[in-house]
């Protein structure tokens, strides 16, 4: 079975250049579904790599300090942007899903 992620931009502080409120990226496997995809930011995913593959292969999200304990079925984080006063940019809150990817080659 083949997991993916689901990025969904939750709350924007100041002005995202990339990202709109409920957008998502969307992982399958190793791949980003860019036909499913509304933007792909590599700052957001700066943030997210060291997790993304934890996450995907179903490590729980609380145990890398993504979420609160008991609460593993959605991790957060959150871009590295400031955002105003100290940048002109603006930072995003994500929610990271889980889910089983479709076996495309069958």
């Amino acid at each position: 079975m083949i997991y993916g992620l689901v990025i969904t931009a939750k709350k924007i502080t100041g002005k995202c250049p990339v990202y709109k409120e409920n957008w998502k990226t969307v992982i399958c496997g190793p791949n980003i579904d860019l036909e499913q995809s509304d933007a792909v930011c590599i700052h957001a995913f700066g943030c997210l790599s060291t997790f993304s593959v934890a996450l995907r292969d179903g490590i729980s999200p609380s145990s890398v300090g993504l979420a609160k304990a008991g609460k593993e079925e959605v991790a957060y984080f959150q871009c590295l942007d400031p955002g105003p006063p100290y940048t002109d940019g603006g930072t995003v809150l994500f929610e990271v899903k889980r889910f089983l990817c479709e076996d495309k080659e069958k």
